[in-house]
């Protein structure tokens, strides 16, 4: 049966549909990698856009740089669903955020939903408006809807309720307006933890829903880095990755986060939808 967000691949190779039933859950096959990225070049985009009449943040070059790797890797967008592998059909972005910074401020999730044809600009106009709509306390997300919907049973109906939703998922039963509405359901979850001065981490990855990427944004630190044969103290930022192996191969995996380091040291690549070849070397 066809899913609404995405489309089974049937041109792999015996060993790649294989590991999904080796690897039933996601939690199984998580790996887990660590990115360190100079700040300079960030700090210098968003002060020269600043001057431009733009404002922009980490968070709008980081969530750029990941839909626009996603665009141009799409093995980066698959999932595993009941063993099989799929396509997504579009690219989306999950990430929780407090209504404020209180202890007892609440929390809520957001999901941004992009095409990959976006620029930088137009990515941050959809982080910026979608956040907006829903800091307010008396707002509530699609996501706000769904979770209050399913607390609102007894206690032994919403045991039974979570596993008639993992249940229709897994046999590709669940409804699109469901699926639209889950944070889980999503090419990527990113946590925007510089945003409170917290380090990165290893976030696990979640066995309901189809995330298969994981990102933790930490906070700039200064770190000791190799400039030209040279021990020098940078600012840098250290994110952390939590991956599902089934999605691509290592390889894959590598070449993706060297164009990553790309969009890292020139974001005015991510301005455009069309980037010179030869800004952008390489091979996949």
């Amino acid at each position: 049966m066809k899913r609404c967000d995405g489309k089974l691949v049937k041109s792999l190779e015996p060993f790649v549909k294989i590991i999904p039933y080796i690897m039933e859950k996601r939690s199984d096959a998580q790996n887990f990698s660590k990115q360190v990225v100079c700040a300079d070049s960030i700090d210098r985009y968003i002060l020269e856009k600043k001057k431009q009449g733009y404002k922009l943040s980490y968070l709008h070059i980081f969530i750029a740089a990941y839909v626009r790797l996603i665009a141009k890797r799409p093995q980066l967008n698959r999932f595993i669903m009941n063993s099989q592998i799929y396509e997504r059909n579009n690219i989306c972005v999950s990430m929780a955020i407090k209504r404020s910074l209180r202890d007892e401020g609440e929390e809520t999730t957001v999901k941004f939903e992009f095409t990959g044809k976006e620029n930088i600009f137009e990515v941050s106009e959809i982080i910026d408006r979608i956040i907006a709509e829903a800091k307010p306390y008396k707002s509530n997300t699609d996501s706000d809807k769904l979770a209050a919907m399913v607390m609102s049973m007894p206690g032994i109906v919403k045991k039974l309720l979570v596993k008639i939703i993992k249940s229709m998922d897994q046999l590709n039963l669940l409804p699109e307006r469901v699926i639209k509405a889950s944070p889980f359901h999503t090419t990527l979850f990113f946590t925007y933890l510089k945003s409170i001065d917290t380090n990165y981490i290893y976030h696990h990855l979640y066995d309901f829903g189809t995330t298969g990427i994981f990102v933790a944004l930490g906070k700039t630190v200064k770190l000791p880095m190799v400039v030209n044969d040279q021990v020098v103290v940078k600012k840098c930022c250290q994110i952390g990755y939590t991956l599902d192996e089934r999605i691509c191969d290592g390889v894959y995996f590598a070449r993706s986060f060297k164009l990553l380091e790309k969009y890292f040291e020139d974001p005015h690549l991510l301005e455009s939808t069309t980037e010179e070849k030869a800004k952008i070397k390489c091979i996949v």
